[in-house]
Formats: structure tokens, sequence, C-alpha cells
């Protein structure tokens, strides 16, 4: 009798995040990000009641922050994800 080995593919990467995933990713408190959404610091989408991020959005300001080997404040948000 032979063995069955399982391969499970890799999770795959949500496109959106609601805004506890968001903010777990940042390490920050989900207070803190919808803080940072009502103020329009943070990109979001609201959909009825419900805000979602785009998971773009974090790796686009991750990927600039890593590049530049520089600050990324989410205040100047719109301008990391317009020049990524």
């Amino acid at each position: 009798m032979s063995a069955t080995n399982e391969v499970t593919a890799p999770e795959q990467q949500k496109a959106w995040l609601d805004v506890s995933e968001a903010a777990a990713q940042l390490g920050v408190s989900p207070m803190s990000l919808y803080r940072a959404i009502a103020d329009k610091r943070f990109p979001a989408v609201k959909i009825g009641t419900r805000i979602r991020i785009p998971a773009g959005a974090l790796a686009a300001m991750a990927d600039v922050a890593l590049r530049t080997g520089s600050l990324i404040d989410i205040a100047d948000w719109r301008e990391v994800l317009m020049t990524g």
C-alpha cells in the first residue's frame, strides 16, 4: 500500500482586507487605522457599512519604502501610490 502525499497550494493572497486584517499586518490598532481612513489619510473603499483596504496599497507603500530606504508617511499615501 502506498502513502498519498497531499500538496497544498499556497494560500491565495487577498485583494481586499478588512480593517482588522490590515491593522494586524501594519502592527497598529484597528482604531488607529479607522481614524486615518476617516481623516482621508489612508486608502479605503466603503461598501455599504463595510470598509475594505486594497491590499495593493499596503504592498505599494512597502515597495516604495524598501526601494527608497526611506520613511513613508501615510499622510503622503496619495503621492506614494501615484509615483509608486
